[in-house]
């Protein structure tokens, strides 16, 4: 459950810098990277789960694998990126 609530926070946080930043492109480039992870994480749960065939997604910031986990921290980092440029202005 503390997974789950942590994936929920991630996606709350990014939904509400989509509505807060004032450029067209930063609040695409939110929604964009925030649907990445929570969708990658909502399909590694359900194959979990068993309600989905594996497609072998990983479970981001989880699951073990070097590519995956450097796509992550880029879309965190562009996250943060547009978080740092919504404050500023």
């Amino acid at each position: 459950m503390l997974l789950l609530g942590a994936y929920f926070f991630i996606f709350w946080r990014g939904l509400r810098l989509y509505w807060m930043t004032p450029d067209a492109f930063g609040r695409y480039l939110a929604l964009g990277c925030v649907a990445l992870v929570t969708s990658q994480a909502f399909f590694n749960m359900s194959v979990v789960l068993g309600l989905m065939p594996n497609k072998g997604i990983p479970l981001p910031l989880i699951s073990y694998g070097g590519s995956a986990v450097l796509c992550t921290l880029i879309t965190f980092g562009l996250l943060l990126s547009v978080s740092d440029r919504a404050t500023t202005r």
